[in-house]
């Protein structure tokens, strides 16, 4: 092909990889070119393309000789297609070597004598759409902490698996016909493939799959542990079922009444399941978080979550057609018996156990298309605070226990099954929800506990707090409390109630049992037979696991409730191997919660077939001393660990109580900016500070290139009257502002993205994309590049070597590198990443303003970059003239006698008279001072040309030059 003739490319979009990296063209064609000299003065007809997500825009220096034409469609140009510093081909290379040398390979037996650090990120789960930008920040942060801790002699665990069971990968089977276990792999093979791209220092030989029949053989070990200790069993539940999905759903999976994948009708429905008793543990749970290096924002979800709490359960008797007591009673949990003489109404949840018992004939209909209604609501819908009250009358009464009073029982779905008994004595004067309920059904409200800022009188004032007990007295029960403290007033009812039979002191939880089963086919067998005859559960033999899935080719609902599984029917048909009898087996499996629950202890020793982790390893390695990701899990992953963790520390399979020593949140990476606009019915746009208006209108996303700044405002160019409103957006394929790394590990490489990633700003907050932004951080690399390696030779290429010499460094360089080891040192020890770059940026722009760059200045910064941008730091070692891998050299210490300010401000005088100040070091002398004065700007028009009587010098206090009046020297420019 001639060096000048002009191509036209009309097809599909690629980027010349090997080429030019800011250069999107269009074209079938695959062009293989040169690694030093891509096809000099080619000229290409090309066309700007954002198939990649990424703006193509370069920047240059001085110095650079990048260049970027930017050309309409039809112009022709002449483009150089070179590159800012070689990544293209660093970065393959240096993962080649990491790969072939098992660089960071942990030895199944490590020097225990060594300092450990288990670094881990959170199980990614590996979806058909790979990663974008904003998976590999936590990924880079663990990274460099995993490098530093290398460099500075400890060992180091640093592994990667998957989190592969769940309902996407069942959801995309039954809606394509690919079996799910063809699908993960195919998904596994992407993320290791992007993540490998990256540079992470993953141990790849520990790697491990929830999905794997030799892992999953210690989750079934897990379950049965649980399942003989009374940890694990069968219980009536409402769910959350959705029959399209034909599964049952976390709360969390469950979005205004729909489920979150694929917005299908979810209803709550009794189902017999298999719990776990997370509760047994609730107090430990709650003990041991103070002794956790978490962030206390996530402590305090925890405490939440579980919610422990001290009250009293009283119980009301159930009043039949004529007023009279029956034998049944409703026992209600509350947090504050001192309002008991309050309760004017009592609220029973939809699903409790008697109400069927007492509703009355004329409102069972009524209560029964209530119960429907309620069944179509997710838990956390009917506690929303926010939301109007509802409930239905059951036309039966209660006896309060404090004065014989009957009150009204109501069902509402404001209550829960789930909490406390199911049932609450309403205290409409004190509780906001039972306010807002009693004055939407005209009910009652008594007022018992005295508050001045707050009137009896106004019946939507509410007051919940505490203070003095009124109007809670009764001669007939033996009951009074006015005049008392709220405190002592709670002490007296439940003494009371206890004496009397009508109820006693009760500590409790917000904290539910875990419900442990899923009517799907993709995940973890439960290792249980049921017996034909008897129903009678039975665990399967441990020397009999893994119970692997059976291979289907139908995994569509069943349409009953049972099971996908039910329909390998030669699998569930068996015998118990003890008695003989005929069995089925369980055919629910293991939420996705499961694999995940203890994975960092099998990292620890993956492939060991007789036991979940070897005792002495686990000893060394636990806890995890740094586990890093998302605040969506803070509840409950990290709970759901922490029971099993705690259960297994009780068996004695684990050393330590908890399993995370520290957990950190990173923020999330939200998408570009977006513009809105709205237009109006006549298509005119209309601007957006009148937004009472702006519901009526239509939106219109506004591509950049037509936007503005003005004042405080973004505007439209072409109209600067109208305001658009710029909203950053987690990223998501249905907005379309995913951004692929892949495409920016091939324009600008992957040190630049995990550089920008850390630069972007703190690592624990929310933060949006800009792929500008990039630009910046890679030209700080090409600064890097050139300051070691030079200048680019005339076509492109960089020479072998560096230009490094071996000169003694001067003081100055000694201090900008210590203090420059100081800083990235101490922000990486603090996961400030960002401002760990600034101080190698700080140091950079420093080197270039000196005459040499020797070799014990540049090694060492060589080796604090490494941890950020790990391939171009190999490259630059190697070049460096060291034939080993940097991994495991000694990170740079920081010596305290350069990081000493030992410079002093030195008053000059010229005859008598203070004129400014100069910077010197201690101890500086005479001569040494009058030359700094000499060539410090304000004082060189009084020193100039002047001859000089005498210097008077007080080291470390003034100098004072006497001019010499009568002698004047004149000097000739």
């Amino acid at each position: 092909m001639s060096s000048h003739q002009i191509l036209q490319f009309r097809s599909d979009p690629f980027v010349l990889s090997h080429c030019c990296p800011h250069i999107l063209l269009t074209s079938s064609l695959t062009l293989h070119s040169p690694r030093k000299q891509p096809f000099p003065g080619l000229r290409f007809r090309w066309r700007r393309s954002n198939h990649t997500g990424i703006r193509s825009s370069t920047t240059s220096e001085s110095h650079d000789t990048t260049k970027e034409a930017l050309t309409s469609e039809t112009a022709t140009t002449s483009i150089e297609l070179k590159r800012v510093y070689p990544f293209h081909e660093i970065e393959p290379k240096w993962q080649r070597y990491w790969e072939d040398n098992r660089t960071f390979r942990t030895p199944d037996d490590v020097d225990t004598s060594k300092p450990k650090f288990y670094v881990l990120d959170m199980f990614p789960y590996p979806s058909g759409a790979g990663l974008h930008v904003g998976h590999p920040l936590g990924y880079t942060a663990t990274d460099i902490l995993a490098r530093l801790r290398r460099m500075q002699g400890y060992n180091v665990l640093h592994p990667m698996g998957w989190d592969a069971f769940g309902l996407p990968a069942e959801q995309y089977a039954i809606e394509t016909g690919t079996h799910p276990k063809t699908t993960t792999l195919k998904n596994i093979d992407r993320f290791r493939l992007q993540l490998k791209s990256l540079g992470f220092s993953y141990d790849w030989e520990r790697e491990l799959s929830t999905t794997e029949p030799d892992y999953y053989k210690w989750t079934q070990w897990i379950f049965l542990q649980l399942y003989k200790r009374g940890l694990a069993y069968q219980a009536e539940v409402p769910v959350n079922w959705c029959p399209a999905l034909g599964t049952v759903l976390a709360n969390e999976e469950v979005v205004d009444g729909v489920s979150e994948r694929g917005g299908h009708p979810v209803i709550r429905k009794p189902m017999r399941q298999w719990m776990l008793k997370i509760t047994a543990y609730a107090d430990r749970l709650l003990e041991d978080l103070d002794e956790l290096e978490w962030p206390e924002s996530i402590k305090e979800m925890q405490r939440n979550w579980i919610g422990r709490s001290e009250g009293a359960e009283l119980n009301f008797s159930i009043l039949d057609g004529k007023g009279q007591e029956t034998d049944k009673k409703i026992t209600v949990y509350t947090t504050r018996p001192d309002t008991l003489f309050g309760a004017t109404y009592m609220v029973v949840a939809p699903e409790h156990h008697l109400l069927s018992y007492f509703v009355t004939s004329d409102q069972k209909q009524q209560v029964e298309e209530y119960k429907d209604f309620a069944s179509r609501k997710s838990d956390l819908e009917r506690t929303e605070l926010q939301k109007e009250k509802t409930g239905v009358f059951t036309g039966c009464y209660a006896k309060n226990p404090a004065n014989g009073d009957a009150i009204p029982i109501w069902v509402a779905d404001y209550v829960l099954a789930s909490y406390g008994t199911g049932a609450i004595m309403a205290v409409p004067a004190h509780d906001t929800r039972d306010n807002e309920f009693a004055l939407k059904y005209n009910i009652p409200i008594k007022w018992v506990v005295k508050n001045e800022a707050a009137s009896c009188d106004d019946a939507k004032q509410v007051y919940p707090g505490l203070g003095m007990i009124e109007n809670s007295s009764s001669l007939e029960t033996g009951l009074d409390i006015n005049q008392l403290s709220s405190k002592e007033a709670a002490l007296k009812v439940t003494e009371w109630a206890e004496r009397t039979g009508n109820g006693n002191k009760k500590v409790n939880y917000k904290l539910r049992d875990w419900l442990f089963a899923r009517q799907r086919y993709w995940g973890e067998p439960i290792p249980i037979l049921i017996l034909d005859e008897s129903g009678e559960t039975i665990a399967v033999s441990e020397s009999e696991l893994p119970l692997t899935l059976p291979e289907l080719n139908d995994f569509t609902p069943t349409g009953t409730g049972e099971p996908p599984l039910s329909k390998a029917v030669s699998w569930v048909n068996t015998v118990d191997p003890i008695t003989e009898k005929p069995a089925k087996r369980e055919t629910s499996t293991m939420p996705q919660w499961a694999g995940s629950c203890w994975y960092y202890l099998r990292f620890m020793d993956p492939k060991n077939p007789e036991a979940l982790v070897d005792k002495e390893k686990e000893k060394y390695w636990s806890p995890v001393d740094v586990y890093v990701g998302g605040a969506e899990h803070a509840v409950l992953h990290l709970l759901y660990s922490r029971f099993w963790h705690k259960v297994l520390y009780d068996i004695g399979v684990v050393s330590t109580k908890e399993p995370f020593k520290c957990v950190i949140n990173q923020g999330i990476i939200l998408g570009e900016v977006q513009y809105t606009a709205w237009k109006d019915q006549e298509g005119n746009y209309v601007t957006a500070d009148t937004e009472e208006r702006l519901n009526e209108h239509q939106q219109v996303t506004i591509p950049e290139e037509r936007v503005m700044k003005s004042g405080d405002h973004f505007v439209l160019k072409e109209e600067p009257s109208i305001r658009l409103v710029p909203r950053a957006y987690k990223m998501s394929k249905s907005r379309g502002n995913v951004v692929n790394p892949d495409d920016v590990v091939l324009e600008y490489g992957a040190d630049s993205l995990r550089l920008y990633e850390m630069f972007m700003g703190p690592f624990r907050d929310s933060k949006t994309w800009n792929t500008s932004g990039i630009e910046g951080v890679h030209r700080f690399l090409a600064r890097t590049w050139r300051l070691v390696i030079g200048l680019p030779q005339s076509d492109g290429s960089f020479k072998d070597g560096t230009i490094v010499t071996d000169d003694e460094p001067t003081l100055e360089q000694l201090r900008t590198l210590h203090k420059c080891i100081a800083k990235v040192t101490e922000e990486i020890e603090s996961t400030r990443f960002n401002t760990g770059i600034s101080g190698m940026m700080e140091f950079v722009n420093a080197a270039y303003k000196w005459n040499n760059q020797p070799r014990g200045i540049i090694e060492p910064f060589v080796l604090l970059l490494s941890p950020y941008a790990p391939h171009m730091a190999e490259e630059l070692w190697s070049r460096l003239g060291h034939l080993n891998s940097l991994a495991y050299e000694s990170y740079p210490k920081a010596n305290p006698d350069y990081l000493k300010n030992t410079t002093i401000v030195l008053p000059v005088q010229i005859n008598g008279k203070t004129r400014g100040t100069i910077e010197v070091e201690e101890g500086c002398s005479e001569d040494d001072a009058f030359v700094l004065a000499s060539q410090e700007e304000k004082l060189r028009k009084y020193l100039h040309g002047q001859s000089i009587k005498k210097r008077i010098y007080v080291p470390g206090k003034i100098l004072n030059v006497i001019l010499d009046r009568t002698n004047v020297k004149v000097t000739t420019k």
